[in-house]
């Protein structure tokens, strides 16, 4: 059964979906919708057909999943209810705080229009919430870790570039190494948000700038720097192009638990990622769960769910005798 994906929004995450498609002999990318001028987006696959995004309830009938790859911020909230109306769909909504909220206002969507929602697809919310919850079930008393990078930092490269004075910016998420090891020697310490992460912040100035403004801006400011350690390179634009170019992120989920009679043994689950372009591999979480809700819709599941609720070998292409075969 061949899934015929659609993509809502041709930035970074959609180009990465498109790629991750055809590493899938099972998935079919059949449209794209955007909300700029079809006509000034170019597709990388040959025969697919770019649409203005609010005309993609009249394709309905050609795609089995819409992947909605805009973003957390103001794209999805609306998107993804209005699109569950007519699509079965992906989202990546990584705005932890306000998942519950989104959540209902998917699944009203999806219930009105007999459709499957998955939410909140990726490594975080995504994978990592998955190894939260295997890893919290088998060892309940413990605690988990989570943490991210070395890696870039999205909002925060564009918390950067907000600054007057800069030009161009990327910061970059870094464990603390000693933190990682007191974890890792399961000594469950209580971490503070400056013990866990340090900051790492490549700026190319204007011309003319005020760097010491400029850096005691980027380390005092608010919800982003001001609670970390936190270090500002200025850089020429040459060396920004040559080093600071990819977007590549990662990170820890670590569970530290005590089994046994009198709770003695140490026993520790860690999973961890190292991605050479978060949104390519984002993406290629997203199409795994394309495969997924289109299953789900075929057996008459509707409603919204999350990574929670998928059972793994939805996510496969593999039939449940060759998982058993091969895998178990």
């Amino acid at each position: 059964m061949k899934t015929r994906i659609g993509i809502a929004g041709y930035g970074n995450l959609g180009r990465g979906v498109e790629f991750a498609a055809a590493q899938n002999p099972d998935m079919e990318l059949v449209a794209v919708f955007t909300r700029r001028d079809p006509e000034s987006v170019k597709l990388q696959t040959e025969g697919v057909k770019v649409y203005p995004i609010a005309e993609a309830a009249s394709h309905k009938a050609e795609i089995d999943v819409l992947i909605l790859c805009g973003g957390s911020a103001t794209d999805l909230p609306v998107q993804t209810p209005e699109l569950a109306k007519n699509f079965n769909v992906i989202d990546s909504f990584d705005t932890h705080a306000r998942i519950p909220e989104h959540f209902a206002a998917v699944n009203q969507a999806c219930k009105e229009g007999h459709t499957v929602g998955i939410i909140s697809v990726g490594w975080d919310p995504g994978l990592f919430s998955l190894n939260r919850l295997y890893a919290e079930s088998i060892l309940p008393n413990g605690k988990t870790y989570t943490f991210w990078g070395k890696g870039v930092s999205q909002g925060h490269s564009d918390a950067i570039r907000r600054v007057a004075g800069v030009k161009r910016g990327i910061q970059y998420t870094i464990p603390v190494p000693e933190a990682v090891e007191d974890v890792r020697a399961c000594r469950n310490p209580e971490l503070t948000t400056r013990q866990k992460h340090t900051r790492e912040c490549f700026v190319v100035a204007e011309e003319g700038a005020d760097l010491q403004k400029i850096e005691e801006e980027i380390k005092t400011m608010p919800n982003y720097f001001s609670d970390y350690d936190t270090t500002v390179h200025f850089i020429s634009e040459e060396v920004f192009d040559r080093d600071h170019t990819a977007m590549p992120h990662g990170g820890f989920v670590i569970r530290s638990g005590k089994t046994g009679r009198d709770e003695s043994t140490d026993q520790l689950i860690e999973y961890s990622l190292k991605l050479g372009s978060n949104p390519e591999f984002t993406s290629s979480v997203l199409v795994a769960y394309a495969r997924a809700a289109h299953r789900m819709a075929a057996e008459g599941q509707t409603g919204c769910r999350t990574v929670f609720d998928v059972a793994p070998s939805y996510l496969s292409p593999l039939s449940g005798e060759e998982l058993r075969s091969h895998l178990l």
